[in-house]
């Protein structure tokens, strides 16, 4: 049974832990972030996170139902973190492109956080601020709601599977990313043209870029293919939910 989180009112009349600092869900979470990435998800566990306070891990409960419940907070965060400072310009693609890629960029500044919270659902209030925000930029564009949802849904995924593998590459050990970075020209660029045609003519180019992310170049596709199904040029403005043609 999930354990009983205390009011915030509750908690802020609890005494400074050992370290002289109050608790709060901002203090544990940013707490969290930086055990992620000094040890890995392995190493993040309520008794480390209560020592790394200064706090008894039980107290953790006062704040977050379970590690679970943490792990979306910090999900919560580092979108929150990516919609800092951020502001509509009023042209609907390059306000979707600025966005994705600082929700990409905020992911991949934490690769241990990201390979743990890119494919959850937080649920909060940093990440609702978000969906709206993008479905508000599509529906004011003038794509109807179905299309609307449709781009959303691509969107918001594109975006987070991107940042996922990318996370994942940047967790690595740095030995086996240098490894994987290493073989576009210690294998692919000595494929033999009789074998393997394609790859031998392209391998020059593969080299220059595989070991970037594909991310800002599927983003511009997305963007391009979605900006075709509007019935006349995108200016920004429009009527929320005005009809289009579908995706």
């Amino acid at each position: 049974m999930a354990k009983q989180v205390v009011p915030e009112a509750e908690r802020r009349r609890r005494r400074p832990t050992k370290q002289g600092a109050v608790l709060s869900e901002q203090l544990i979470v940013r707490t969290a972030l930086r055990m992620l990435h000094e040890h890995g998800s392995s190493g993040l566990t309520a008794r480390r996170l209560g020592l790394a306070l200064g706090a008894d891990p039980s107290t953790l409960y006062r704040y977050f139902r379970s590690m679970d419940d943490l792990t979306l907070a910090i999900g919560d965060e580092l979108i929150g973190r990516a919609l800092a400072d951020w502001q509509a310009r009023g042209r609907w693609q390059d306000d979707l492109r600025e966005l994705g890629l600082r929700i990409h960029r905020s992911y991949l500044d934490h690769p241990q956080a990201a390979v743990l919270t890119a494919s959850r659902v937080t649920g909060r209030a940093r990440e609702i601020a978000a969906d709206e925000t993008v479905l508000g930029i599509l529906r004011t564009a003038g794509f109807a709601d179905p299309a609307a949802v449709r781009i959303y849904h691509a969107f918001v995924d594109q975006a987070l599977a991107f940042a996922a593998l990318d996370a994942a590459s940047l967790a690595l050990p740095a030995e086996a990313r240098a490894a994987d970075e290493r073989m576009w020209e210690s294998t692919y660029a000595r494929l033999s043209p009789e074998t393997h045609p394609h790859i031998a003519a392209t391998a020059g180019l593969l080299a220059a870029r595989m070991n970037n992310s594909a991310y800002p170049a599927a983003l511009d596709m997305l963007l391009d293919s979605a900006a075709r199904q509007l019935p006349q040029p995108a200016t920004g403005m429009g009527t929320p939910g005005a009809p289009s043609q579908g995706l």
